[in-house]
């Protein structure tokens, strides 16, 4: 009987730690939470109830990077934010939960991690077509305009296929064929920068099921390097 009273308080013991662990937890959790929230509300404009782009430019003069740094978008990324230059309380407490940040200086050192979490390749085609479906501001806009697609690929792209990228943007201001471009064509240019060899191009094969613009660019490139 003995052992059998001493086995019980032994699982009441282990089981009174459990509680006392996830209590702790769950107050560090909800701590954690009220300085993610009460930092929001430092930045959310009172009227709207959402960090709007002047609460935006604040954030990035706190976090010393610039409101037109990528980090920005891919921050707005991670708290898959869906209106561009605001952000509901809902996807900063994602975002920044996501960032086990919840001050100023934490947010500012968890962005190099971001951005190199973005970088993966598993990560970084969703980053690219979220950065394309984030300047769609107006309902039912499936385009984007050329000057804005222009910007968003060298903020995007420039890094990794400065080349590409730079002949690209050369050749879409140039262009009269398209005033906007579509999804279909923005997830192309990224398809063209990863895949194609370049300058030589001869991997291209414009039977496959590319984009019309980007056969047009290719034989624009050719033409420049006759």
């Amino acid at each position: 009987m003995r052992r059998s009273v001493s086995r019980k308080t032994g699982q009441t013991n282990s089981t009174d730690a459990t509680d006392l662990f996830r209590s702790a937890s769950s107050k560090a959790s909800s701590k954690e939470m009220e300085r993610i929230d009460n930092l929001f509300y430092s930045y959310a404009n009172k009227s709207s109830g959402m960090i709007d782009p002047e609460g935006i430019e604040s954030l990035c003069s706190d976090i010393e990077v610039s409101h037109t740094d990528v980090r920005i978008l891919m921050l707005a990324w991670k708290m898959k934010a869906e209106k561009q230059g605001y952000f509901t309380l809902e996807e900063w407490r994602r975002g920044l939960k996501a960032l086990r940040a919840d001050t100023v200086n934490k947010l500012k050192k968890a962005l190099p991690d971001l951005e190199k979490e973005v970088k993966r390749p598993t990560n970084f085609q969703d980053f690219y077509a979220f950065a394309f479906r984030y300047c769609l501001t107006e309902e039912k806009q499936k385009s984007v305009d050329i000057e804005s697609v222009c910007e968003l690929l060298g903020l995007v792209l420039g890094s990794q296929y400065r080349a590409q990228v730079d002949y690209l943007i050369e050749y879409l201001k140039i262009q009269s064929d398209y005033k906007v471009i579509n999804m279909d064509q923005w997830m192309g240019f990224y398809r063209f920068c990863n895949e194609i060899s370049f300058p030589d191009f001869n991997n291209y094969d414009p039977n496959l099921a590319w984009p019309l613009v980007l056969d047009n660019f290719v034989e624009w490139m050719k033409a420049k390097q006759t």
